[in-house]
């Protein structure tokens, strides 16, 4: 990990990016393979909402996290919302997912949040040691609302 350096992601390192956010959705909902679309990573990398960190091995995007600075409702603070986090395969276990989360947490001691929320996908469809290792079971379920059941009812 010599040369791994750590920086915010911009609309040039869309097609960088985009490679990566197809290995992550094929990892998670398994199926055939995505295809790497660089407008929707340049698109993402433009939009104000959410910011992503990229790990770069010399010049390659090899991992990213992908977070949100939103308030919290409950304490009057601000809170970070760790969305999502990947690192390829062949750099998994190298303490990039580790420094990931920490550059996410010394922004928020930055910004001053209470906390970093982490959204983690459910139990054998990834592999759990990370945030197992970093984090602790919160309090809350988290449940999706499919709009069509919405629209239909």
């Amino acid at each position: 990990m010599a040369d791994l350096s750590f920086r915010a992601l911009k609309p040039g390192d869309a097609p960088d990016l985009a490679p990566l956010i197809a290995e992550n959705a094929q990892a998670l909902k398994r199926g055939a393979p995505r295809r790497p679309d660089e407008v929707f990573s340049e698109r993402l990398l433009e939009d104000k909402s959410i910011e992503i960190i990229g790990a770069f091995q010399g010049e390659t995007l090899v991992g990213f996290a992908a977070f949100f600075d939103i308030p919290d409702l409950i304490s009057g603070l601000r809170i970070g919302q760790l969305d999502d986090i990947y690192v390829v395969q062949n750099h998994r276990h190298t303490g990039i997912g580790r420094t990931l989360v920490e550059e996410i947490s010394r922004i928020g001691k930055e910004r001053d949040w209470l906390h970093v929320r982490w959204l983690v996908p459910n139990k054998n469809k990834v592999d759990n040691s990370l945030f197992e290792n970093l984090a602790e079971p919160d309090d809350k379920d988290s449940f999706i609302v499919p709009i069509d059941r919405l629209a239909l009812a």
